[in-house]
């Protein structure tokens, strides 16, 4: 690939990291063609709308560290960050997906591109009971804010200083203040450089209210 996507959105990684990505590109067009890893009219959008914006993640926080992400599907944003990882040569993510399609994907993805990490063949309430808590949690079109919290209050539980990282859309700011009617935590606000009505959620210091 000549004109690197991400390089529009000043997000520059190394050679042996674009060809990472491109090695995961060509593997996910072919699995799309069998199995439905996203929603079918944004394929023409895979690199903008899914590689690129998993991406932006490294403009965020240091991309290091052990990560859990929550509902894998297609790989946004773990697989990414599992490339990250590869190219800092540090750090390791955890990828929990209850598809064992999506799965074999994710397993074949981490082998083609050397992405530093594993997959869960597991629900995320099992997963919460097994996987050791991480520094980071991140998830990507999966469930509403309150939901999420939820979901990783067993991990944030076991260790309160967890950076919570989640991908959300233009509706975010409702999402926000109903779960702010359930739970108490520190919000950092990141514009997506991808959608201009999308952020990425830094989330700190994560209780439930009683």
């Amino acid at each position: 690939m000549q004109n690197f996507p991400g390089a529009e959105y000043n997000l520059i990684v190394s050679r042996e990291t674009q060809e990472r990505l491109e090695r995961f590109a060509k593997l996910f067009l072919k699995w799309s063609k069998s199995i439905n890893l996203i929603a079918p009219s944004t394929i023409q959008q895979l690199w903008t709308r899914h590689i690129v914006d998993s991406l932006q993640l490294r403009n965020v926080i240091e991309i290091s560290g052990r990560w859990i992400d929550l509902g894998s599907g297609g790989g946004f944003p773990g697989i990414v960050t599992a490339i990250l990882l590869a190219e800092n040569q540090e750090g390791w993510i955890d990828l929990v997906e209850s598809n064992q399609k999506k799965c074999s994907f994710l397993r074949m993805a981490l082998a083609e591109t050397g992405g530093r990490g594993a997959v869960h063949p597991a629900r995320i309430e099992s997963a919460a009971k097994t996987l050791p808590a991480p520094d980071f949690i991140s998830a990507r079109a999966l469930a509403e804010l309150d939901q999420l919290f939820e979901y990783v209050q067993p991990w944030t539980t076991r260790k309160p200083d967890i950076k919570l990282i989640f991908h959300k859309g233009r509706d975010y700011r409702s999402e926000v203040d109903k779960a702010r009617g359930g739970w108490d935590f520190d919000l950092v606000e990141h514009q997506s450089v991808v959608e201009t009505d999308s952020v990425i959620l830094e989330i700190a210091s994560l209780m439930r209210r009683v």
